[in-house]
């Protein structure tokens, strides 16, 4: 049930190029990356969403766009493999490139800077990406009617 409702939660976000790119304060989800490329960046945080948020945002924007950036710090990397490997396990995506580095956090309460594990995966769209997406739309179709009927 909690599953259904993000997924119609995720069906009604939109991606505008220059929404994301203009929205931005660091951490935000859906950041569209600088560089001008046509890859889509997730940051994940493991506190802020449910997992499937991310396995059904990364979905949408490999739809519009044919791939997706996940890139999560520190302890919400974890997180980003588990959206990354439901993703690639069924059958939706590919991993194109993954990595690691640190980076350097300045934080005001330690009084010094620390460094901070950091992952970014690309995963592109399968072959049969669009086959299963198309099987899953029909498939909440028929659950739609059927409720309509009872």
């Amino acid at each position: 049930m909690v599953v259904e409702e993000i997924t119609e939660g995720v069906k009604n976000i939109s991606v505008a190029g220059d929404a994301a790119a203009s929205g931005g304060g660091a951490g935000g989800e859906g950041q569209k990356r600088g560089g001008g490329g046509s890859s889509n960046r997730i940051q994940v945080s493991n506190t802020k969403k449910p997992l499937f948020f991310y396995v059904n945002l990364a979905k949408r924007y490999m739809q519009q766009h044919g791939d997706v950036e996940l890139s999560a710090l520190g302890m919400a990397i974890a997180t980003v493999v588990t959206v990354a490997e439901i993703l690639k396990n069924n059958g939706f995506a590919v991993e194109k490139k993954i990595r690691t580095s640190t980076v350097e956090i300045n934080d005001e309460s330690r009084g010094r800077p620390f460094q901070k594990a950091k992952i970014e995966i690309a995963l592109g769209k399968s072959d049969k990406f669009d086959e299963l997406m198309a099987a899953a739309a029909e498939e909440r179709g028929e659950v739609e009617d059927d409720e309509e009927q009872a």
